[in-house]
């Protein structure tokens, strides 16, 4: 379709030609005919353009489909949204799949598509201004020399003039662009998360922080806005400037062969709309400048994204925690979880915890306790392979099922169902499954809540929040549940209900509990201590962990 448009371009130029010779002439016989041709062309070149529009946004569409495909799955595959996160990699993964997707697809499906028409049009257009225009005589030294094509090598040079100045004076916008996307997201970042917990800052009457919070994050905004304004006005002029000379440019070179009766006034005009068309072919980077700026801009946070995302293992790799391998996750033909030498460690390698051998066996219970920073969330991540930093190694069953529980746990957008069954998905299991297990954690007043959509997390208290990931256990019958802290928000009447159901419901399942409330020791069996190394000094004043 782009090089239909081509070709219709093409001969709307020959028309032009012949339209303003008749007009010349007072030709009445040719002048309707060609106004019948012009609406013609004229229909045609519409019905092209808007299905080539339409056609263009749907593949575009369908481009950028595929591109959010492939990047969620790079994103979510073996954890690599959370390690982008526990390591702060790179900011504002959102807007990178959401926007920055959306604008590479249909951006270079456009710069491309344009491109193409752009070199056809140039071809084509080169060869009429060659054999139109003629050759220029000039005389140099009382000599004539004559150039051929002269008006060609005119519009070549004008082409090459304005792009290299353009490119001088608009570089920097690049940079520029890129940096504004980026405060722009973490303003909208900042907002979303104030939006989300708002309850929080009300409560500590956080407002006015919050606000000067925002102030300070919009503050980057406008300190960018008015670098972009600058160098865009330096822009505006030059590519405005270039515009304006370019409509009367070629009527003044091509002038003194029409002023000489070499040129009719029709073909004058058709010289100056040819030497249009090369000189805006040429101009394709000039008129497309400030899309390349964004495009580069986009491409370069893509590129820096799908860089972190393909080395997921980048900051483990370079921490002196892991130096010497970190910890290693086994999957054995064995019944029971086993830990061998553990060692936790922060990234930095600081010791964090040494943790004594263990084993898990089905239906046992374990208690993890110690002070506060000690490690005890810390080796639960290891245990689900989050945690690489340290030593030692970790053997769990191969195909156990696990279950983690944090203090408070994710709740995702839709249903109450789809809340109460994640991960799994809302149809995995039936209403009356679900309405049991809300009974049973004591949330009656849900039950008939299953099909309602909200933003549950905003709806249930901490503690319902707490039941509810109770009643998920239910439904899912692990093999191994991990609980941290998982039940802090309860009374100890319903914290006690809970952990008795979870024995009675899950008699071949092993429990491990990360908790400081002394009444839970009833309901464990097993009991692992986590300390901290104190530091002790040495005769060189320095202090080494004991």
């Amino acid at each position: 379709m782009d090089l239909l448009l081509v070709g219709i371009n093409a001969r709307l130029n020959i028309w032009n030609r012949d339209f303003y010779d008749a007009l010349e002439s007072k030709n009445v016989h040719e002048f309707p005919q060609l106004m019948l041709m012009f609406a013609g062309l004229a229909f045609a070149f519409i019905t092209i353009s808007v299905y080539n529009r339409y056609l263009r946004q749907m593949l575009g569409f369908q481009w950028r489909q595929w591109l959010t495909t492939r990047y969620l799955q790079d994103w979510l595959g073996g954890g690599a949204f959370y390690r982008i996160e526990r390591d702060r990699l790179t900011d504002n993964p959102d807007q990178r799949i959401a926007v920055d997707l959306n604008l590479f697809a249909t951006t270079t499906l456009s710069l491309t598509l344009n491109l193409l028409s752009t070199v056809e049009t140039l071809v084509w257009f080169s060869i009429v201004l060659w054999s139109t225009a003629g050759a220029l005589v000039v005389m140099i030294g009382g000599t004539p020399v004559q150039i051929p094509g002269y008006m060609l090598w005119t519009a070549i040079a004008y082409a090459i003039v304005g792009s290299l100045l353009t490119n001088k004076v608009g570089h920097p916008l690049v940079s520029i662009n890129y940096q504004l996307q980026r405060v722009e997201a973490d303003f909208r970042f900042g907002l979303i998360r104030l939006r989300e917990n708002a309850e929080q800052v009300a409560f500590y009457d956080g407002m006015r922080t919050e606000g000067s919070n925002a102030e300070d994050l919009f503050g980057r905004i406008r300190e960018n806005w008015w670098r972009f304004m600058r160098y865009t006005k330096r822009y505006g002029f030059v590519v405005n400037f270039y515009g304006q000379i370019a409509d009367i440019f070629p009527i003044v070179v091509a002038s003194p062969r029409y002023f000489a009766g070499a040129l009719s006034f029709g073909t004058l005009m058709q010289i100056a709309d040819a030497f249009g068309s090369v000189s805006e072919s040429l101009s394709w980077f000039i008129n497309n400048y400030d899309t390349i700026v964004e495009w580069r801009a986009t491409v370069n946070r893509l590129r820096e994204f799908k860089r972190v995302m393909r080395q997921p293992h980048l900051k483990e790799s370079v921490s002196p925690a892991t130096e010497h391998g970190g910890i290693n996750q086994h999957y054995v033909n064995e019944s029971q979880l086993v830990t061998h030498n553990l060692m936790l460690a922060l990234p930095d390698g600081e010791t964090l915890a040494s943790v004594r051998d263990i084993a898990v066996k089905p239906g046992s219970r374990w208690l993890v306790r110690g002070p506060s920073g000690s490690g005890k969330s810390t080796l639960l991540r290891a245990l689900a392979g989050l945690w690489p930093f340290g030593n030692g190694s970790i053997d769990a069953p191969v195909g156990a099922r696990m279950m983690f529980i944090p203090q408070q746990s994710y709740l995702p957008v839709g249903t109450l169902k789809a809340a109460l069954t994640y991960p799994a998905a809302a149809e995995t299991f039936s209403h009356d499954d679900c309405r049991d297990a809300l009974r049973e954690c004591r949330l009656e007043d849900y039950v008939d809540r299953l099909q309602e959509s909200d933003h549950w997390w905003r709806i249930l208290s901490p503690g319902e929040q707490q039941r509810l990931a109770a009643a998920r256990v239910l439904l899912h019958k692990p093999d191994y549940v991990f609980l941290d802290e998982a039940t802090s928000a309860l009374d100890t009447e319903n914290e006690a209900h809970l952990y008795r159901l979870l024995t009675e419901r899950l008699p071949r399942g092993a429990i491990v509990s990360v908790a400081q409330r002394e009444s839970l020791a009833q309901f464990h069996q097993e009991t692992l201590d986590i300390r901290r190394p104190r530091k002790r000094s040495t005769s060189a004043g320095r202090t080494e962990s004991s």
